[in-house]
């Protein structure tokens, strides 16, 4: 592979956190804890790519947003590992890494489907075909907004209104009696 040798590790040469694995074609990536001398491994993966994402995640969890990553304008697309233990680490950057290669796939066979490439272009990140097809998982980001949907079980019901003895007047007792109240 271009850009890779033997006097850097087979390192990418654009890539940080990523190398290819010796006489494969294989990528892999892991990242050092800071201030120990242990390393998280993030796996093995099939484009370098998918191997800067797994890196990534494991960066911003680990160093913080004022860290170097390889995808600055994706970081805010990135799973958040549920704790700081490597294994949730390594979860949450293979899941990324899992999203993007299936992105990848998809927009691969959405081109390979394509009578000419002047059928598939590109809108906002993501693609749309002339036949509508449009793939909503990377519009709206459903790991992410699961995950946000998630949280947001974990919220308090709002409030009930109070009494108030005005509204009472006019027969009014609170919003809810339209909204469910039937003649």
């Amino acid at each position: 592979m271009p850009g890779t040798s033997k006097e850097n590790g087979g390192r990418h040469p654009l890539y940080k956190g990523v190398r290819q694995r010796k006489n494969s074609d294989k990528w892999v990536s892991e990242i050092r804890e800071p201030r120990t001398p242990n390393r998280i491994w993030l796996g093995t993966f099939s484009t370098p790519e998918m191997a800067a994402i797994a890196y990534d995640v494991a960066a911003l969890a680990l160093k913080g947003t004022q860290t170097e990553l390889n995808f600055p304008d994706s970081a805010s697309s990135f799973p958040v590992p549920a704790s700081m233990s490597p294994g949730d680490i390594q979860a949450a950057a293979a899941s990324a890494a899992a999203a993007f290669g299936a992105a990848r796939d998809a927009i691969v066979m959405a081109n390979n489907n394509s009578a000419t490439s002047s059928d598939v272009m590109m809108m906002n990140g993501s693609y749309e075909n002339t036949y509508g097809f449009m793939d909503e998982d990377l519009i709206f980001d459903m790991p992410n907004m699961l995950i946000n949907m998630a949280e947001g079980m974990l919220l308090s019901p709002p409030r009930q209104p109070t009494f108030d003895a005005a509204s009472d007047a006019y027969g009014y007792t609170g919003a809810d009696d339209y909204l469910w109240s039937f003649p």
